[in-house]
């Protein structure tokens, strides 16, 4: 694995391709990238060398800082070195797309490059209000669930003009893992939902697509929202999942290539039951096996906050086909995903 100076080399090759993700709102003059902080904010303070033996140096006039790209990953998202690294990695494992055009243009509002820059523009979870607005719903995660960020400051439009919230945000993403939309769960300062008619709002493409919790693989899980998907894996952290975010999308979830049998967690609704016969019907003509997992109460995050994890456990596993508890759980209820991998 690269040491970082290996890594802020290998960024520096991608520079204008970093600079577009950790700074969208700045512009390209000539061999520099030019904005006015580490943190993105308009201005001219900052530039980065996109070219050369010195690309990926960057220098603020303003705040006397410099450094490379990894150093300025580090300070845009308020990162230790340990993960400024592992964001770096990440970025670098994306298809990096770079324009020709010198000057900046906007995006679409809704657009999947608008959902990729409010995605590059939030930060891991942990330590932040979205990890504590998800303890708040039972969930803790057992491991680091890359699709999940949170953005401290994210627009939304509102009657009264536009206003600025912390958010939980989840990338919906296409088999191949390329993102195409954005779920947001904005949040108040107690770490619940936000006081808000609708706190949550999708964007970009999402039929067809999802939220993905592990890779796909010939047995998966899928259902409609975050929280139920998340209690789910929380309860089964063996087993691929995916959240649609409404019925209708999940009836129209387009099946991976290497999918044999699928789960569908049912919301105890008319709208759950629709979509859990459309998704069968479409998988038996498939040639897919089609499972439904019913929660006793709403929904299994309901399950998980009233009768806890073990009581979540203990009424899916009747459930599975014969098998499956062997392959996701052992005797003890759950076998650690980081040691098992």
């Amino acid at each position: 694995m690269e040491n970082a100076g290996q890594l802020a080399r290998r960024l520096a090759l991608e520079a204008e391709a970093v600079c577009r993700q950790f700074l969208p709102y700045g512009c390209r003059w000539g061999n520099y990238w030019q904005v006015g902080d580490v943190q993105g904010h308009a201005g001219r303070s900052l530039y980065v060398r996109l070219t050369g033996p010195r690309a990926g140096q960057w220098t603020d006039a303003a705040a006397d800082q410099h450094g490379d790209l990894l150093d300025l990953i580090a300070l845009n998202r308020n990162l230790s070195l340990r993960e400024a690294m592992a964001e770096a990695r990440a970025f670098l494992r994306m298809p990096l797309q770079v324009s020709s055009s010198c000057s900046f243009v906007p995006s679409i509002t809704g657009s999947p490059e608008a959902c990729r820059r409010l995605f590059a523009a939030s930060r891991p979870l942990p330590g932040t209000l979205a990890e504590r607005y998800l303890a708040g719903r039972s969930i803790t995660l057992a491991q680091p669930e890359p699709a999940l960020r949170f953005h401290p400051h994210c627009h939304r439009r509102e009657p009264r003009g536009r206003v600025s919230l912390p958010a939980l945000i989840a990338a919906v993403t296409d088999d191949g893992g390329q993102l195409t939309g954005l779920h947001r769960t904005w949040l108040g300062p107690d770490g619940d939902k936000a006081a808000l008619d609708d706190p949550r709002r999708a964007m970009g493409r999402l039929l067809g697509h999802g939220v993905r919790f592990g890779a796909s693989g010939p047995v998966m899980a899928a259902g409609e929202g975050l929280e139920t998907m998340l209690s789910l894996r929380q309860a089964l952290p063996l087993l691929s999942a995916v959240a649609a975010l409404s019925a209708g999308h999940l009836a129209a979830w387009v099946f991976p290539a290497v999918l044999r049998r699928l789960y569908v967690a049912r919301d105890a609704d008319a709208a759950g039951q629709a979509a859990y016969s459309r998704l069968a019907q479409r998988g038996h003509a498939g040639g897919l096996e089609i499972l439904p997992l019913r929660p006793r109460l709403d929904d299994f995050n309901s399950d998980l906050m009233v009768y806890g994890l073990a009581g979540l456990r203990d009424w899916i596993i009747p459930q599975l086909a014969e098998g499956d508890a062997a392959t996701f759980l052992t005797a003890d209820g759950w076998r650690d995903p980081v040691r098992a991998g």
